[in-house]
Formats: structure tokens, C-alpha cells, sequence
């Protein structure tokens, strides 16, 4: 059986973190362990992941990439997945990532992300989101779309072997942006990404602030540039932190 470690990178999420916590611990199975990995709140996240019984791990720079190659040292699991804050999953989710590994030419998976608020669904976005998936790496890796590769964001839950994840050396720390995207390329030479078709709820709390418009532009110019080469770290001053 899969024993799976959920590593949940926080930065200020005391508004959501409690209701995913309290999601993850009626997951049918359940996850080996639930690991938080704090970039510094300045809020109740720490406390209130306390409370819930998970592991808490204090990380000494904001950046998710480190964040969560900290909280994938100390996993005990043999499948890591990565969760963000704010984000809604099934209850079946260990089922469905045991389910997905089975195939041994699967190095990566993800989900189909529903971007959702308090009144409202981003239709739009959240097809675009999907069909990026697809249509991004076949621009820009074309080489490595017909092996197999999918581009994965945050925001999909992804989700590998330990030994994968490792082997091709984690999430890249230098990368403050799209750091998810460049591990899929790297995991691409390891087996085929999937993205199974199974719907996660992630907050929109980006685009209510941005606007639908403004968002999507974003989304294309980031990741169009990303795709020609450009360092995510200049890309980066186009894409501020929300909470």
C-alpha cells in the first residue's frame, strides 16, 4: 500500500489553513502524515496547524520551493504530495494517487484545479488552466510532450514517488516563481506526467483581486515567457503575493 506524505507549504493562511486541516483528517484512507511547513506567518497559521496535530516545521525563508523541499527531508512516506493552503481536495484523495503510481510508467500526477470564491466559479480560468496543461508543454517542450510530459501547477495537488523526487534533485530553491513547472520537466525524463480527472477547488482570491482579464494576461504572459526562457525570478515582480 502507498503511504503518503502531505506537505502543505504556509505563508499567512490562518483564514484557510484550519478548514483544509480539518478536510485532510477525514480522508478515507488516510494520509501516513500531514506535514506544514511555515515560511514565517505572521498570523495563527502555526497555531492553529498545532492544534490540528500535524507536524509543523518552521522554515527560515518565504519561498515555496524551499519550503517544500524542507517539509520532503523529513517525510516518512514513500509517495510525497504537495498541497497548497487553500486548496479543497476529494476524500478519496489517497486512493486516487495510490491508483495513479500503480502504473510504473507514471512518474508524476496532478489534479484538474476548479478555481472557485465565496459566490462565485472562474469558469474561464479554470478551462484555460486546464488546457495549459496540455497545450504549454507541446509549444515548448514538444520534444518532451510527445514522451509523455504534462506542465503541473501548485495549484493541481501534485504528487510523486519520493524516489523520483529526490533523484532528479527536488524543487529547484533558486526559483521563486514556476518552480512546479520546472519539476515537471525534470520529472518528465523519469516517466509520464498525468493529469487525472478528478477536480480539486483552489481559492480565487488572486483573480478577485487582479480581475478575471488582468489574470488570465498574466497567467499567458508568465508562463509564455517562462516557456521561452526567460528567469522566473524576473517574472516574478509581475506576480505578488495575495492573502
Amino acid at each position: 500500500m502507498t503511504q503518503v506524505s502531505i506537505i502543505i507549504p504556509a505563508l499567512n493562511e490562518a483564514s484557510r489553513l484550519g478548514q483544509t486541516l480539518r478536510q485532510l483528517a477525514v480522508l478515507e484512507p488516510p494520509a501516513l502524515e500531514i506535514i506544514v511547513v511555515d515560511g514565517g506567518s505572521h498570523d495563527d497559521t502555526v497555531a492553529i496547524a498545532q492544534s490540528a496535530g500535524v507536524k509543523v516545521l518552521n522554515c527560515d525563508r518565504r519561498s515555496r520551493a524551499i519550503q517544500m523541499n524542507q517539509g520532503a527531508q523529513v517525510a516518512s512516506g514513500d509517495t510525497l504530495c504537495f498541497l497548497h493552503a487553500d486548496t479543497s481536495v476529494p476524500h478519496d484523495l489517497i486512493a486516487v494517487i495510490e491508483s495513479t503510481l500503480a502504473d510504473p510508467t507514471i512518474a508524476c500526477g496532478g489534479f484538474i484545479s476548479l478555481m472557485v470564491g465565496a459566490q462565485t466559479t472562474r469558469w474561464s480560468i479554470s478551462l484555460h488552466n486546464y488546457l495549459k496543461t496540455y497545450y504549454a508543454p507541446l509549444l515548448f517542450r514538444p520534444h518532451l510532450f510527445f514522451k509523455g510530459l504534462r506542465l503541473l501547477f501548485g495549484d493541481q495537488v501534485m504528487f510523486c514517488r519520493q524516489v523520483d523526487f529526490w533523484g532528479c534533485g527536488g524543487f529547484d530553491a533558486a526559483l521563486p516563481i514556476m518552480e512546479d513547472g520546472d519539476l515537471c520537466v525534470r520529472l518528465a525524463r523519469k516517466g509520464r506526467i498525468c493529469q487525472v480527472n478528478r477536480v480539486v477547488q483552489s481559492c480565487d482570491r488572486r483573480v478577485a483581486r487582479w480581475g478575471s482579464r488582468k489574470a488570465t494576461a498574466l497567467y499567458v504572459f508568465i508562463g509564455f515567457l517562462w516557456g521561452l526562457g526567460v528567469s522566473p525570478t524576473y517574472l516574478k515582480r509581475f506576480y505578488d503575493d495575495v492573502r
